[in-house]
């Protein structure tokens, strides 16, 4: 055995020991989904509560409050002159931005112009940390960085002095906020056997939707000082760094193509150990490109450029990032056009946050039945057709209602689609470049949420119009991707390669037999 064989096999290989991906490890010895990785799941899934929350504070802290005329004639002059023309804020005029700094009338470009920014940053953001957490940082150093900074930056933005200093602030949290999401997924469920990857990634999902119901409530409670919010909001990624990611262990996928076998092998020892199991000293991890030497010196070098080189990959990627763009325009589009619901802005945001959840619960129930592929189209499909109806019906009498029931059908197959792929692109791409091409998905994703208000703004009917013709183009578009279900979750570029391949030669070796077959 060459020096390089002995390095990737580690410990115990030499002399016929037994030599297994990951997968196999934990189906076989470790467990797919036991204690170990129920309590890794919970702690690093926690993460997603603080994206929430850094980014859905704005709809609270750029708001416009309530004006009244104090005047006892209530006679005031021209309400966009404010406090000059008499006006005052009902909650003083710290309550907002939009209060303290008067962006309202010629100057309420600025509220939609922070946002913008905002997920313009994210995007990013999501790409130049999803390149580190493939790469030397990993998938937790990546994620106590961003955490870290998150904090930082709210806690400055808090300070802001005036509004050109609260954007900056913004795109810097932006920058850092729009990849956690990213990086807790990706650490939280490579850990995970296969039988229950899909399932439990579409749980982390309640999360992010608990995330921004717990923020209304913390908005709700400091409604007059939006500076005092973002200190509330920062305060928990700072928290979470120091006491919870501690205790979190780095992903063994990441290790094993970094190769560092031996971390990688005591991950996977702690996890049989906390469930209960045990893996016997004969095994030994391989990568799933071990048979060729030249692929498998060069495996943990791998970039998002490698993804465009495979031919495999390359068409799966361009395929995630349009069908991820037009998921978010209606996503993000669907949710602009039907949050009014005529009660105050807390109560709506809970609504809306909650709304979402018997979407996630649905899917994750068909997940393992119907497969990622049919899941995806049939979503899609159905956010694309009722969003179409609503465009034929206009919003006159009774007919009003039946159109926002079918907008929020759209919404319902949306969401569903929304969390779906980010389990589906998980599969799509091997470990080495797992992130960076999620990162791709997610950058996608951030620019329809940057172009879905604009999309509002066409009127009534003709936005349905519009997230329909998406929904139905996506749904086609997923026709064109593979099925991941219960297949593995390959290590590098080359094992992916070899895989699919011989999934296919497999494939028309056993059509070729059931001809002979039917032929004799």
């Amino acid at each position: 055995m060459s020096t390089t064989e002995a390095l990737l096999a580690g410990p115990g290989s030499v002399g016929g020991g037994e030599r297994l991906s990951i997968d196999d490890a934990l189906a076989q010895h470790a467990g797919e989904f036991g204690r170990w990785q129920l309590r890794h799941f919970l702690l690093v899934t926690a993460a997603w509560i603080l994206e929430a929350m850094h980014t859905m504070v704005m709809i609270f802290a750029d708001r416009e409050p309530a004006m009244s005329c104090p005047k006892g004639d209530g006679r005031c002059g021209d309400r966009c002159a404010g406090a000059a023309a008499g006006w005052q804020w009902d909650q003083g005029s710290g309550s907002s931005t939009v209060a303290e700094w008067g962006l309202v009338c010629g100057e309420s470009y600025k509220v939609g112009l922070v946002h913008a920014i905002y997920f313009a940053s994210a995007m990013i953001g999501a790409g130049v940390f999803g390149h580190l957490s493939d790469s030397f940082l990993g998938r937790k150093g990546s994620l106590q960085v961003v955490c870290f900074l998150n904090a930082i930056f709210g806690l400055l933005t808090a300070l802001s002095p005036d509004y050109w200093v609260y954007v900056a602030l913004r795109i810097l949290t932006g920058f850092s906020a729009g990849s956690i999401c990213l990086c807790s997924f990706v650490l939280a469920t490579e850990p995970i056997g296969p039988s229950y990857r899909g399932v439990v990634g579409m749980s982390m999902c309640y999360f992010f939707s608990g995330g921004i119901a717990i923020l209304a409530g913390i908005a709700a409670m400091f409604q007059s000082s939006w500076r005092l919010l973002y200190v509330v909001t920062s305060m928990p990624s700072l928290v979470f760094v120091l006491t919870i990611l501690p205790f979190v262990s780095e992903s063994p996928r990441w290790y094993l193509v970094r190769r560092r076998v031996d971390d990688a092998m005591q991950v996977l020892q702690d996890i049989a150990f906390t469930n209960g199991k045990s893996i016997p000293d004969y095994i030994s991890l391989k990568l799933d490109d071990e048979d060729d030497i030249d692929k498998k010196i060069d495996g943990s070098s791998s970039s998002i450029l490698d993804v465009f080189r495979s031919r495999t990959t390359r068409g799966r990627l361009v395929l995630s990032v349009l069908i991820s763009f037009l998921c978010s325009v209606v996503y993000y589009g669907l949710s602009l056009n039907v949050v009014n619901l005529k009660i105050n802005l807390y109560i709506s945001v809970v609504v809306n946050s909650l709304a979402e959840m018997p979407a996630f619960l649905l899917t994750t129930m068909l997940l393992q039945h119907l497969g990622r592929k049919p899941l995806a189209i049939g979503s899609m499909l159905l956010s694309g057709v009722f969003c179409t109806s609503a465009s034929l019906i206009t919003g006159v009498g009774a007919m009003r209602a039946v159109r926002m029931a079918c907008g929020v059908v759209g919404i319902f197959g949306m969401a569903a689609t929304y969390n779906l792929l980010v389990v589906y692109t998980t599969e799509l791409f091997p470990t080495t470049v797992r992130t960076a091409a999620m990162g791709c998905t997610l950058q996608a994703s951030k620019m329809g949420a940057i172009l879905a208000p604009m999309v509002v703004l066409l009127g009534e009917q003709m936005p349905f119009a519009v997230f329909g013709m998406l929904g139905i183009i996506g749904g086609l578009l997923v026709f064109c991707l593979p099925e991941t279900m219960n297949k593995p979750l390959y290590d590098t570029m080359f094992g992916l390669e070899k895989g699919e391949g011989e999934f296919v030669i497999k494939g028309e070796i056993t059509c070729e037999n059931s001809k002979i077959r039917s032929i004799s």
